[in-house]
């Protein structure tokens, strides 16, 4: 976690957030401590949630959608958008963004793209600069009352570009998610909504169910509700959120979903087989995997910051390099700490990763080779680069 004190010259300087949620104020007061200079414009329909955002200090100025003051915001201040609201309430900002003649950057936290794809084609005149976003963190909290600043801190930010994306503004937008210690994946947009259905949508509905198979045997005095002991809290802890939200998040991505709880039906069988059939060796063997990969994963995310690799990628004349070499970098577990564009003519500029000491540095390599990059990589000091 960064020292609230150290202070970072922000990549954006007027910063408009749509939705003042649990993402959106977090987001909010997550901007503002690691950027104090930015200006921050905060939107919502529930005008509390406005004034409680300016009395932390998350926002300069908060309003309602249809207030005048937030549409001359977008036209003639804001340098990105953050839409970070429900699926149902995307298209309205889309439309009153193209109607005032934004000219910024737009992301959202929208936990399925499908829609806001299909929209931000119909509704956006340039969507070289919309870059779809979802940070993969949450709480059984929700609104303004349950934001927290460090919400982000090492949570996964998946970022979508594709071959349009304007490059100069994925930098930018990586840069501002790095500084509020978020770690950027990026992941093609026609992945992500399979992706999540597998690590958030359906363990949300595995807890839920959890929940109600221990609701269905719980007596009038909840004796076995008592019982239940901290591995049984953590597993449903997810399960108190908003039904409606959810019920929402389920239908926006309901093929994804219903194919992945079908699956999980046939995992949990395959444990019940084993279980009925006396099966000790199936039984351990499905156990085996579960656990080797859980202890794969790490505790938290924790960047090494004394053995930095920076990758030099030439982009001459090739449209769609930040997409294709980020996507690249994530597939193989590389952390990218920044990003910097040397344009060098008008047709020419190098791409400039700085990599953590994580995942396997071969792969990338031979992948980036392999799709017809040249690269060269070097080892880099950390006190050389601003970011670290």
């Amino acid at each position: 976690m960064k020292d609230d004190s150290q202070k970072m010259d922000a990549p954006f300087s007027n910063v408009a957030v749509a939705g003042l949620g649990l993402i959106g104020s977090s987001l909010a007061g997550a901007l503002k401590r690691a950027y104090p200079d930015i200006h921050l414009f905060g939107v919502d329909p529930d005008s509390r949630s406005g004034v409680v955002a300016r009395e932390r200090g998350w926002a300069d100025e908060a309003s309602t959608p249809d207030d005048p003051a937030f549409a001359a915001f977008l036209a003639d201040q804001a340098d990105l958008l953050i839409i970070a609201t429900p699926v149902a309430a995307v298209d309205g900002y889309l439309k009153l963004i193209s109607e005032v003649g934004f000219s910024g950057v737009v992301t959202d936290t929208v936990s399925t793209k499908s829609h806001i794809l299909d929209s931000a084609r119909d509704l956006l005149a340039d969507n070289a600069r919309y870059i779809p976003g979802h940070p993969m963190a949450g709480s059984e909290a929700s609104g303004i009352d349950g934001a927290r600043t460090d919400l982000f801190e090492g949570a996964n930010w998946i970022l979508c570009p594709d071959g349009s994306t304007d490059p100069d503004s994925f930098q930018k937008l990586h840069e501002l998610i790095c500084g509020i210690d978020a770690r950027v994946v990026s992941l093609p947009r026609e992945d992500h909504d399979r992706a999540v259905a597998v690590v958030s949508h359906v363990p949300h509905m595995v807890a839920s169910s959890l929940m109600r198979l221990a609701l269905d045997h719980a007596d009038a005095n909840n004796a076995l509700m008592r019982l239940a002991a901290g591995g049984f809290k953590d597993t449903t802890r997810v399960a108190a959120g908003s039904p409606e939200l959810w019920c929402g998040i389920a239908f926006d991505n309901a093929d994804a979903l219903a194919s992945g709880l079908h699956e999980m039906e046939d995992i949990i069988s395959s444990y019940a087989r084993a279980i009925e059939e006396r099966d000790a060796q199936g039984l351990k063997e499905l156990l085996r995997i579960s656990a080797d990969a859980r202890q794969a994963l790490p505790a938290q995310w924790v960047p090494g910051s004394d053995k930095l690799l920076e990758v030099r990628i030439p982009m001459i004349n090739r449209t769609g390099v930040v997409a294709e070499v980020t996507t690249i970098a994530s597939s193989v577990g590389c952390n990218i700490q920044s990003i910097e564009i040397d344009h060098l003519s008008e047709g020419n500029a190098v791409l400039s990763l700085m990599l953590t000491d994580e995942g396997d540095i071969g792969q990338l390599s031979f992948q980036l080779i392999d799709a017809g990059y040249t690269v060269s990589f070097r080892p880099i000091e950390p006190k050389e680069h601003a970011h670290v």
